[in-house]
C-alpha cells in the first residue's frame, strides 16, 4: 500500500476548503445582494405611486417624452376607464391588481389606490437579474482571478512549513544501521520535536546495548584465550605422553581446543570491526594485501603503484585474511588480484551454492560446509568492515567467467585516492565465506 503524502494532503485539504468556502461566500453573497437589489426597486416604485398618483388626479395626464429603456411603467385605473404610459405593454398588466406588491409573468408590480384611482407601477425582473449578474461579475472575476493564487500560497507556505520534515526524514535516510548518534536536525515544529527527541531516546538506549553485547563478546574472548592456551598445552603434553587409543582422544581434544582459540580469535576480530571507525584517512592497501596473502602462501597480483582507500589499515588487514582464509578452505585455487582502481578479487574453484543459502552467508554463526569447516563468522566479520567503511557486500556463486566457485562483490561508493583525481571504486570479489 502506498504511504499518503502529508504535504499533498494538506495542500489538498486546504485549497479545496478555500474553493467551497469560496463558493459558498459566493452564493451568499448572491442572495444577500438579490435582497437588496429587490428592496431598492421596490422601495422606488412604492415611491413613484406615491409621486404619480397626486400628480395623475388632475383632468389631463401630460404625455411623457418616451425613454430608450422603460425601467418603469403604469397603468391607471379611473372612471374612464384605463390609461397605460406609452411604453407599457397593456397585455402585461393584469385587469383586477391587488393592492401591494406582487409578481406577475416576468414582471413587478406594486398597485396603490386613492380617490377612485388605482395605480399599478411595473418593473421588468430582466433588469433586476441583469443588476444582480453586474454586481457578482464585480465580485467573481477578481476573485477568480486571486483564488489560484492564493492556492499557490497554500501549496508554497505548506512546503515551507514542512521542510522540517523532509529534513529529518533526509537525516534519518542518510545514517548507516550502525549510526546511533543523536539527531540533530534544527527548527523542528513543536509537534516533531518529541519524536525526535523519543528517536534519540530509543537510538541511544540501542547504542548502550550495542556496547555493552560489544564489550562482552570482546572481553570474553579475550578472557579465555589464556585459559584456552593453558589447557591446549597440557592436552598437547597428554598427546606426546599417551600412546594408543588415549592419544587418539588427545588429538581430537587439542583440535577441538584449537578450533575453540580460531574462535576466540574471530570474536576478537569481529569486536574491533563493529568498534572501528568510519573515518581513516586514505591508505595504501597494496603492502598489507602481500603480507596476508605471504601468510597462507600464496603470492596476491599486485600494481607496483600506490592503492590508496579510505579505510583502516588493521580494518583491512583483518577483510583481506577472511576473504583469503574463506578461498583456502573452501575450495581450491585461490587467486588474489588488486588493480589500480582499487579493485581487489580473491576468488576459487569449488561447489557452488544456491542463491537463498548466499544471501544467509552473512549472518553471525552461519556455516554453508560442515561445522568444522570454518567458525561462522569470517563473513560477519567482513559485513562490519564493509558497512564501516561505507561499502556494499553481493555475494555470488558460481565466480564470474566460471560454472563453479564462489564470490563475494563489495563496491565502495567512494574511496579516497590521495592525490589522485577523482575516486576509486572499490570491488572486492572473495570465496565461499567461513
Amino acid at each position: 500500500m502506498t504511504a499518503r503524502s502529508l504535504r499533498r494532503d494538506l495542500a489538498l485539504g486546504l485549497g479545496a476548503g478555500l474553493t467551497v468556502l469560496w463558493i459558498v461566500a459566493m452564493l451568499g453573497a448572491a442572495l444577500i445582494v438579490r435582497e437588496e437589489l429587490d428592496e431598492v426597486y421596490d422601495s422606488l416604485m412604492e415611491e413613484t405611486a406615491d409621486r404619480l398618483l397626486p400628480f395623475m388626479a388632475g383632468t389631463e395626464t401630460p404625455a411623457l417624452p418616451r425613454r430608450a429603456e422603460a425601467l418603469l411603467t403604469w397603468a391607471l385605473h379611473d372612471t374612464d376607464g384605463v390609461r397605460y404610459s406609452d411604453d407599457a405593454d397593456p397585455a402585461g398588466f393584469p385587469a383586477d391588481p391587488p393592492e401591494g406588491f406582487s409578481t406577475v409573468g416576468n414582471q413587478r408590480h406594486f398597485v396603490r389606490s386613492s380617490g377612485g384611482m388605482v395605480l399599478d407601477i411595473a418593473s421588468p425582473l430582466q433588469e433586476r437579474r441583469e443588476a444582480l449578474q453586474g454586481v457578482m461579475t464585480a465580485l467573481i472575476l477578481p476573485a477568480l482571478a486571486l483564488l489560484p493564487l492564493c492556492l499557490l500560497g497554500i501549496v508554497w507556505f505548506t512546503n515551507r512549513r514542512l521542510r522540517p520534515v523532509a529534513a529529518l526524514s533526509a537525516e534519518v535516510a542518510g545514517r548507516s544501521p550502525g549510526d546511533l548518534r543523536a539527531l540533530t536536525t534544527p527548527e523542528l515544529p513543536a509537534e516533531l520535536a518529541p519524536v525526535r527527541d523519543e528517536m534519540n531516546r530509543l537510538m541511544g538506549d540501542l547504542a548502550d546495548a550495542l556496547e555493552a553485547e560489544k564489550a562482552f563478546s570482546a572481553n570474553a574472548a579475550h578472557e579465555l584465550r589464556t585459559p584456552i592456551a593453558a589447557t591446549l598445552a597440557h592436552v598437547q603434553l597428554l598427546r606426546d605422553a599417551s600412546d594408543g587409543p588415549l592419544r587418539e582422544r588427545a588429538e581430537k581434544a587439542e583440535a577441538e581446543l584449537k578450533r575453540v582459540v580460531r574462535l576466540a580469535e574471530k570474536l576478537l576480530q569481529l569486536a574491533r570491526a563493529e568498534h572501528a571507525t568510519s573515518t581513516a584517512p586514505p591508505a595504501d592497501v597494496a603492502p598489507i594485501l602481500r603480507l596476508v596473502a605471504a601468510d597462507f602462501g600464496l603470492t596476491a597480483n599486485v600494481p607496483d603503484v600506490p592503492v590508496l582507500l579510505r579505510i583502516d589499515p588493521d580494518a583491512f588487514a583483518i577483510l583481506a585474511r577472511n576473504l583469503i582464509e574463506n578461498a583456502v578452505t573452501h575450495g581450491t585455487n585461490a587467486t588474489i588480484q588488486l588493480q589500480t582502481d582499487g579493485k581487489l578479487r580473491i576468488a576459487n574453484d569449488g561447489a557452488t551454492l544456491p542463491p537463498e543459502k548466499l544471501t544467509h552467508l552473512t549472518r553471525r554463526f552461519e556455516r554453508a560446509g560442515a561445522r568444522a569447516a570454518g567458525s561462522g563468522l569470517g563473513l560477519a566479520i567482513v559485513a562490519a568492515i564493509v558497512e564501516t567503511a561505507g561499502l556494499t557486500l553481493r555475494l555470488r556463486s558460481p565466480r564470474e567467467g566460471s560454472n563453479q566457485g564462489f564470490e563475494a562483490v563489495v563496491l565502495a561508493s567512494s574511496a579516497d585516492a590521495g592525490n589522485q583525481t577523482g575516486r576509486n571504486a572499490v570491488l572486492l570479489q572473495a570465496a565461499l565465506p567461513l
